[in-house]
């Protein structure tokens, strides 16, 4: 159900608040929006190096498991930066709701390892699932239209500012019944396990290093920034978030998250609509702090079991791979263990190496997830709080074009 409402809540949300705001404002929040996403990616990727390259999961006598067909699509880095701007810039708005465009890479038969990959045959495919950020440049774009049109516009903008509020009083009374979906999501995917005891075994070091990384990034670093930006204990805002943060668990998809996100921080954290639906849409979409850490962490120790040595060079190759793969990747379940792929290309690494970690992928998504969804839900709240003189002009000026008034009275 959730997953029914991200059309109709996303761009009714994105057309009303761009529209809303005057051209000036939504540049000023958007580049905010958009360093702070780079920077909390940026810190989470250096903090998964430090922490895998201090704790060396894949040393020692570790065992890579046989290899076999390997479940990821075979992309590289050129690939993912270009789909990236394909969906953004869709062809068609309506089929933009259903499909999204990818690159497949299509190996030749026979001897691979001795051709060249200009010989490989690539191919421009749709994948079934909505274009979440052609939707939200298209939006964008509709909304600021609308906003510069003034008074020819405002029927439409008033239209689109009512669907957004339907939107969201659906979307309460479907978060009420979100707990008991994401309960059983969950136990699903515990009862589809095979063998608990590959978890803990084969790859249980690296698992601990990944939960030790997004556990440090999110409720350490995130709530530092929280604290020093809004000057204020992150306690009462870790609590409200813990609804958002348990679906995003559940459903393991920022996507997904996002009617839930956007409700609690409209209702209970007291974030100006206006920011929280620009900024957690988009947010959504390129802003993975999680999936960063999470693909900077794998590549690492795959080399590791590999016995790969890696110079700087090449960790600082990691490090820049997986920031365009954790914005290339797409705000749906496992989308990072397909950019993973580009993160291996980076380091020398065969597509096949991913089958070590696949196996406890579906836990450590969910995980990742939940850790995008807080960086999301903290961006909102450093933005508004510096964007708050940006915010106030409007209404001042008003006050004051009316104090005016009353004085030449």
């Amino acid at each position: 159900m959730l997953r029914g409402l991200i059309l109709p809540l996303i761009t009714s949300s994105m057309v009303a608040a761009v529209g809303s705001l005057d051209a000036r404002l939504s540049g000023k929040i958007g580049l905010r929006a958009v360093v702070y996403y780079f920077t909390t990616t940026f810190m989470a990727i250096v903090l998964g190096i430090v922490l895998v390259l201090a704790i060396q999961p894949g040393s020692g006598d570790s065992k890579m498991p046989a290899s076999g067909t390997s479940k990821a699509r075979l992309v590289t880095t050129a690939d993912t930066l270009m789909d990236l701007i394909r969906n953004a810039f869709p062809p068609n708005v309506i089929e933009a709701c259903v499909t999204q465009f990818s690159t497949l890479v299509i190996q030749p038969t026979g001897n691979a390892s001795n051709t060249s990959m200009y010989d490989w045959d690539f191919q421009t495919v749709s994948d079934p699932g909505t274009n979440i950020l052609g939707l939200i440049v298209f939006c964008i774009a509709l909304g600021a239209t609308v906003g510069r049109m003034g008074d020819s516009g405002k029927p439409l903008l008033d239209m689109f500012t009512s669907l957004s509020d339907a939107m969201m009083i659906i979307t309460k009374l479907v978060v009420w019944f979100s707990p008991v979906g994401v309960m059983f999501l969950v136990m699903a995917k515990m009862l589809a396990m095979e063998d608990f005891s590959v978890v803990a075994g084969q790859v249980g070091m690296y698992s601990l290093t990944v939960l030790l990384g997004l556990f440090l990034h999110g409720f350490i670093v995130l709530p530092l920034i929280y604290s020093i930006v809004m000057r204020k204990a992150p306690f009462l805002f870790l609590m409200d978030m813990m609804q958002a943060i348990a679906t995003a668990f559940g459903t393991a998809s920022s996507s997904a998250t996002l009617p839930v996100t956007i409700a609690i921080l409209e209702d209970k954290v007291k974030v100006n609509p206006k920011v929280v639906r620009f900024c957690i849409p988009i947010g959504a979409t390129i802003n993975m702090d999680g999936t960063a850490l999470y693909e900077a962490v794998a590549a690492i120790f795959i080399a590791q079991v590999r016995k790969v040595p890696l110079d700087i060079g090449k960790v600082i190759a990691i490090s820049v791979t997986a920031t365009a793969a954790s914005i290339g990747a797409a705000g749906i379940p496992q989308a990072g263990l397909v950019t993973m792929v580009m993160v291996l290309n980076a380091v020398g690494l065969p597509a096949d190496d991913i089958t070590l970690i696949i196996v406890v992928d579906w836990i450590l998504d969910r995980f990742r997830t939940a850790i995008n969804v807080l960086g999301d839900a903290v961006g909102a709240c450093v933005v508004e709080r510096l964007s708050l003189e940006d915010l106030k002009p409007k209404a001042s000026g008003a006050q004051g074009s009316k104090d005016t008034v009353m004085t030449s009275m």
